[in-house]
């Protein structure tokens, strides 16, 4: 067994590893980027090393630096976490070659199941259903347009590389072919490295079911249960929940076996997720993720099992030790809380100040954190601030604890996806657990506002500081019994350019466009669609936004002509910056 394991990620993942370390006596390394000197991983660790300022490709995803800190703090293994550098073949080669171990499969499994078009060649050789995709990369619009005279619309572009929904846009007609290959590989290639995409028929009536499996180097594959992460926008997880409900026992015993296959189909070692697209009884292989989920927690809990645990046991070349634990046991619901503004079904990243942390405490809950009280989520990285998992005997025990905890669950500072999560959990439709991978977006509406929540936020100057004053509304039932000045978040001087933080915006209906289009968060602008003079209509997607490793779309607030441009590709903007002013049509 290891004495000293370097983790090679930061956030939630990151205290998760070092904690299941700390349980097996082994001592962690964090690594961290400048920026993150102050974060929970690092206060967490029994080491820690600075990989240095700049942009996660300087230091999380800097091999050179990675491999220098294990070697230089003794630490014998790397954990990649998951994103970042986890599903890198490149970097799970150095690692070993460096003479250190990777806690996770081979170079070689990584690169062929990380790699989605070889997947899907691997996935044939295994005889596991595939849903009709491009058999390589593409090279443009033009292919998306004859697979779609081929095949139908909708179809999804997808990056070769990855996951997380990062470098995946839907199609729905031959028109948003281009835009949407564009955006895809410029998305891919930020996240990534790797700009490759290629196509799938997309089911527009299918669920999104993932079987957990373990491998150790001795030849033993199981694989530990499902999980149902169907609810999801921007193809993003909201809610997960093991076991997948709904499915008979002959479908979740092929996707099992389906699922073994194509490990043992490339040699592999450690954890593995293994999605498919479901649909009735019929199941199609979407991907592999060769890492540990941000889902897993759910699988922990109805197997009895610490899956990071024995991700090291296995990386040491001990035998699987959950042989006796694959039968699951009651049921498990997360939900994923996300610094991310809510109202109106916008889920826009809100980075910013933790004033107040404090997770529900009861039976069956647990919560994976990545921050405490006082920490800051930083605008240079994922929006993750934590895990609510609840558990039951039963899945309506397991729901109900879930509702509980959330209504519980106290955030102050940045706004979270919890009304949304609350929403979700609420509706009849995921209680009867009667949805697909398109219900989120197509039948839950986000429209009214959360009670319990500022319904606007002005940022006032006192003394040259900024300050927030929440507004609470009065209506019955609501909290009005909190209305104080919150100093604003501090922020990375580089990151801000000299500007004020961030304000979260106002969130009134019904409120008329003056035609101003300003900036909705820090970011930098990676695409200008518009220029001065143009005629515009509402909704046209004037300018895109990356921030939190995300795009995101400016739109027209109102139909009118543009006016003088202030932004343009690589430019770094304060939430708040003017873009541009629309002269309104009618307007004198």
């Amino acid at each position: 067994m290891f004495s000293k394991i370097l983790i090679a990620n930061r956030g939630e993942i990151a205290v998760r590893v070092i904690r299941s370390c700390r349980s097996l006596g082994i001592q962690s390394v964090a690594v961290h980027s400048e920026a993150d000197s102050a974060s929970l991983h690092v206060r967490e660790s029994d080491n820690a090393v600075d990989l240095g300022a700049g942009p996660a490709s300087e230091n999380y995803l800097n091999i050179d630096r990675i491999i220098a800190a294990a070697l230089e703090t003794g630490a014998e293994a790397i954990h990649p976490g998951y994103g970042f550098l986890s599903e890198n073949a490149v970097f799970a080669r150095a690692v070993v070659d460096a003479g250190l171990a990777f806690i996770g499969p081979s170079p070689e499994a990584i690169s062929t199941m990380g790699e989605k078009v070889a997947a899907r060649a691997v996935a044939v050789a295994a005889e596991v259903p595939l849903a009709p995709g491009s058999k390589n990369a593409i090279t443009g619009a033009g292919d998306v347009i004859d697979f779609g005279a081929e095949h139908g619309y909708p179809i999804l572009v997808k990056a070769s590389a990855g996951g997380g929904g990062r470098g995946m846009r839907l199609v729905e007609s031959e028109a948003q072919a281009e835009e949407a290959v564009a955006a895809a590989v410029r998305e891919a290639t930020a996240a990534f490295g790797n700009g490759e995409v290629y196509l799938e028929r997309y089911l527009t009536s299918a669920r999104h079911v993932e079987v957990q499996v373990f491998a150790d180097k001795l030849g033993n594959t199981v694989y530990v249960g499902d999980r149902d992460c169907s609810v999801q926008r921007r193809h993003q997880k909201l809610i997960e929940e093991s076991p997948a409900p709904g499915l008979s026992p002959e479908l979740r015993a092929s996707m099992g076996a389906a699922a073994v296959r194509l490990a043992q189909h490339v040699g592999y070692a450690g954890a593995g997720t293994v999605e498919f697209l479901v649909e009735g009884e019929n199941f199609y292989f979407l991907e592999m993720n060769t890492r540990i989920q941000v889902e897993h927690p759910v699988t922990e809990m109805v197997h009895g099992v610490d899956l990071i645990a024995e991700q090291i046991r296995v990386a040491a070349g001990e035998e699987l030790s959950i042989r006796d634990r694959l039968t699951p046991h009651g049921a498990a619901i997360e939900a994923r809380i996300n610094a991310e503004d809510v109202a109106g079904g916008r889920f826009l990243p809100a980075p910013g100040l933790i004033e107040e942390l404090t997770p529900p405490e009861g039976e069956g809950l647990r919560f994976d954190a990545g921050y405490h009280s006082g920490d800051e989520v930083l605008p240079f990285y994922d929006s993750l601030i934590g895990k609510l998992i609840a558990y039951g005997p039963d899945r309506e025990t397991a729901l109900a604890r879930l509702e509980d905890g959330l209504e519980r669950l106290v955030v102050r500072g940045v706004p979270t996806t919890v009304p949304a999560s609350l929403q979700v959990v609420r509706h009849e439709d995921f209680q009867s657990a009667r949805f697909t991978t398109r219900w989120l977006e197509e039948t839950v509406d986000f429209s009214d506002e959360p009670e319990d929540e500022p319904l606007a936020r002005n940022e006032v100057e006192v003394g040259g500081r900024f300050y927030i004053i929440p507004q609470f509304s009065d209506r019955p039932g609501a909290n009005t019994s909190t209305v104080a000045a919150v100093a604003a978040a501090p922020m990375d001087e580089a990151a801000a350019g000299g500007q004020r933080p961030r304000s979260t915006r106002a969130r009134g209906k019904g409120k008329a466009s003056d035609g101003s289009v300003k900036a909705p968060m820090q970011g930098t602008i990676i695409k200008v669609n518009v220029e001065e003079g143009q005629a515009v209509t509402t909704g046209d997607i004037l300018f895109v936004l990356e921030a939190m490793k995300m795009e995101n779309p400016i739109q027209a607030p109102a139909a009118g002509i543009v006016g003088p441009i202030h932004a343009g590709v690589g430019d770094s903007m304060a939430a708040g910056t003017l873009l541009t002013q629309l002269v309104l049509e009618g307007a004198n």
